[in-house]
C-alpha cells in the first residue's frame, strides 16, 4: 500500500469511512451500505484518492481510446423519455431524420482507407425500422468491411425489435449476432429502480428486460458495456441499486467491458427545470463508481457528454478510458446542451489530452486489444504518419 493512500486513510476522521477504505485497499468488496455511505458522507479528496489508487492498481497510467465513428439511423422514436433532447415522436417525424440502408452504408464507405476499428450504431425506436431492416444493414457492412467491429443497438431498440418479430431475447440476439452484430453499447439503462424509471422513461424496457438482453448477448460470447444516467431526480440509493444490479450480472456472466456514468444534461427536454450536477459531484460519481464496480475492468468517461476538459479531469478519479475519436455525427448529447456541439477529436488531440494528464495514451480496439502505444511518440507526427491515419 502506498504511503499516500495510507496518509489519506489515516487523515479521515470518520471511522466507518476508514473501514471502507481498508476494505478497498485489501481488495474486499464493499457492500451497498458502504457505497451509500460514500455518497452521503465521503468528500471528494477521500474518494478521489481511493479511486485513483484502484485505477493505478488495475491499469497503472494506461488510458485507452479507440478510433470509432457513429451512425444514428433515426431520431424518430415511439417513446417519450422526459430527459431526452434527441428524439422526435413518430407523430412529429417531419422534425427528425430517417436514414436509408444505402445512406448508412455510404457513411461506412466514407471511412474506407482509414484505420477506424469500430462503428457504433444507436438511434431512436422507429416503428417501421424492423429487425430484418437492421440485420440487412449489418450483413452489408460486414460484406463491405469484414474486420470493422459493429457495436450497436441498446436494449430499448432491441426489445422493440424482438417483440415485433415475436422472438425471445435469446433468439433475437442470436439472429443479429449471426447477421454481424459484434457487441452491445451500454445505453438505455438510465436508472433501473422503478421509482425513478416510471417517472423518466416509463414506457420503455424495464430493468429486468435490459439486463436479460445483455445476459443473452453474454451467453453468445458477445461483450457489452453498461451505463447509468445520473444527476437528475434520482437519489444516492437509486444509484447504488443500479450499480448493484449490474455488478450481480457481471458476477454471473463476466461479459461487461466497461461502466460509463452519463451526466444528465437539461437543455431542450421535459426536465429542463432540473439543475445539472456540479463538476465536484461528477468527479465523486466517477470515483465511487470505480470503487463499487469492482468486477468491471474499465471505467469510461464519455468526453462528448462531459466536455473534453472535464473528461481529462476524470483521469484522476478512477477513469482509464475516454472513448474515441467519435467523428462529429453524434447528436445525442450536443442536442441536450453538452459542451461539445460538434464532437470530434483527432488522434493527436486525444493523445495530447491524455498526456497532459500525465497518463499513457493507448489506442485499443473494442475489446481492449492494444493497437498502438503513443506514450513515446511525438504528437506532431501522429496525424501525418500514414500508418496512424
Amino acid at each position: 500500500m502506498s504511503t499516500n493512500i495510507q496518509q489519506v486513510i489515516a487523515a479521515e476522521q470518520n471511522p466507518a469511512l476508514r473501514t471502507i477504505a481498508e476494505k478497498i485497499v485489501n481488495k474486499q468488496r464493499i457492500t451497498p451500505e458502504d457505497g451509500l455511505l460514500l455518497f452521503e458522507q465521503a468528500g471528494l479528496p477521500f474518494v478521489g484518492a481511493l479511486a485513483n489508487f484502484v485505477r493505478e492498481r488495475l491499469h497503472g497510467d494506461t488510458t485507452y481510446f479507440n478510433r470509432n465513428f457513429h451512425i444514428e439511423p433515426t431520431n424518430v422514436c415511439v417513446f417519450a423519455c422526459s430527459f431526452c433532447s434527441y428524439s422526435r415522436l413518430y407523430a412529429h417525424r417531419e422534425e427528425g431524420w430517417e436514414l436509408t440502408t444505402d445512406q448508412m452504408l455510404n457513411i461506412v464507405k466514407g471511412y474506407d482507407g482509414k484505420p477506424v476499428t469500430e462503428v457504433h450504431i444507436v438511434g431512436g425506436v422507429h416503428p417501421k425500422l424492423t429487425m430484418e431492416f437492421f440485420a440487412d444493414l449489418l450483413r452489408k457492412i460486414k460484406a463491405h468491411r469484414p474486420e470493422l467491429h459493429i457495436k450497436g443497438f441498446t436494449p430499448v431498440e432491441l426489445d422493440y425489435m424482438f417483440r415485433k418479430a415475436k422472438l425471445t431475447a435469446d433468439e433475437g440476439m442470436k439472429y443479429l449476432h449471426e447477421a454481424g452484430l459484434d457487441s452491445l453499447p451500454g445505453g438505455g439503462a438510465e436508472i433501473f429502480h422503478p421509482e425513478v424509471r416510471e417517472k423518466i422513461c416509463a414506457d420503455k424496457v424495464d430493468a429486468a428486460g435490459w439486463l436479460a438482453i445483455h445476459e443473452a448477448a453474454h451467453k453468445l460470447g458477445m461483450h457489452s458495456n453498461a451505463t447509468m444516467l445520473y444527476g437528475h431526480i434520482e437519489e444516492f440509493r437509486h444509484r447504488i441499486d443500479h450499480m448493484e444490479r449490474l455488478r450481480q450480472l457481471q458476477d454471473k456472466t463476466g461479459g461487461f467491458n466497461t461502466f460509463i456514468p452519463l451526466k444528465f444534461r437539461n437543455k431542450e427536454n421535459d426536465m429542463s427545470n432540473v439543475p445539472e450536477s456540479s463538476v465536484i459531484e461528477d468527479m465523486r460519481m466517477y470515483a465511487i463508481a470505480r470503487l463499487y464496480m469492482d468486477n468491471f475492468p474499465h471505467l469510461k468517461a464519455y468526453w462528448p457528454m462531459l466536455g473534453r476538459h472535464n473528461a481529462q479531469l476524470t483521469l484522476s478519479f478512477g477513469v482509464n478510458d475516454i472513448d474515441g475519436t467519435i467523428d462529429d455525427s453524434t447528436k445525442i448529447y450536443s442536442m441536450a446542451g453538452s459542451e461539445e456541439q460538434n464532437p470530434a477529436m483527432t488522434t493527436a488531440q486525444l493523445v495530447t489530452l491524455i498526456k497532459q494528464a500525465k497518463r499513457k495514451p493507448i489506442e485499443r480496439d473494442t475489446l481492449y486489444k492494444v493497437l498502438h502505444d503513443y506514450s513515446e511518440m511525438e504528437v506532431d507526427k501522429i496525424d501525418v504518419d500514414p500508418s496512424m491515419n
